[in-house]
């Protein structure tokens, strides 16, 4: 993968690669003993592909572009309409009409321009799908259907690519890490089955509570950067849940399942392997 953007002159080994600027804007970052220099030079050097623009996917683009990820991939096929703004943060009142990856585009760059943005307006499927996994270091699902997410997982499972999955709906929310480069991580198909039989809930007919989809579009975000960094330990294997009518939060321990249909060719940890 082409480095996201070039930073400085050619460093030796080693030496940080961040001007004066850089330092200065990704000061509070690099206080952190868990990031430091290192830490914020690979998020600069690194590309994260978000699957949607809409509720999740704005505060996820946006907290990306302003951590300094380097190269953004951003996907959607949909357009800002009058109802989206009451939750979607990326898109403002004279971005209706416009294509949603346009739109947030515009507003990521109005936070942090050195961020490279490529949109893609499209609900990508298929080999495309398959490329943009293929050359991303991380995948983050903001879509808002089940066939989408599976085709997602299908394609991370193949490129053994970690994928942060939300989902939010009514007062509703999830978070969870799916990384299959752990033999013992299972994969989004291992929690819900692709069966034909799961019920759509979209916003347009559930309603969604506004602040949800930032509460979890930012939590999403905070995964993939703590994977991209390894810092702490990531939901995987664990399903967040949260109900915000009274802020009650759930953990859930998920196994793979050796019977997947999608990631059972994997090969088991020797400590999973006896059990």
């Amino acid at each position: 993968m082409s480095p996201a953007l070039v930073i400085g002159d050619a460093a030796m080994p080693g030496e940080p690669t961040m001007n004066d600027h850089q330092l200065l804007r990704y000061s509070r970052h690099i206080l952190l003993d868990e990031v430091g220099i290192d830490g914020q030079q690979t998020w600069l050097d690194a590309h994260v592909l978000v699957i949607g623009a809409g509720g999740l996917g704005s505060p996820i683009a946006l907290y990306l572009a302003a951590s300094g990820v380097g190269y953004i991939t951003l996907c959607d096929p949909d357009v800002v309409d009058l109802t989206n703004l009451q939750r979607q943060i990326a898109h403002f009142t004279d971005a209706i009409g416009s294509p949603k990856v346009a739109s947030a585009q515009a507003t990521m760059a109005r936070i942090n321009p050195a961020t490279r943005v490529t949109t893609v307006q499209e609900r990508v499927t298929g080999s495309r799908l398959d490329a943009l996994v293929a050359d991303a270091d991380i995948v983050i699902d903001a879509c808002d259907n089940f066939a989408t997410r599976h085709d997602v997982n299908r394609a991370c499972v193949r490129h053994a690519k970690p994928l942060v999955s939300g989902a939010a709906i009514r007062f509703d929310g999830q978070v969870a890490v799916f990384d299959t480069r752990d033999a013992d991580s299972p994969c989004y198909h291992c929690l819900f089955p692709e069966t034909g039989d799961l019920d759509e809930m979209r916003c347009a007919v559930m309603g969604v509570f506004a602040p949800l989809v930032g509460v979890i579009g930012s939590m999403q975000a905070a995964e993939a950067l703590k994977v991209l960094a390894a810092i702490g330990k990531p939901l995987v294997g664990r399903l967040m849940m949260v109900d915000a009518r009274d802020m009650q939060w759930r953990s859930i321990r998920v196994k793979r399942d050796p019977a997947c249909a999608v990631c059972a060719s994997r090969q088991a940890s020797p400590a999973t392997a006896g059990e």
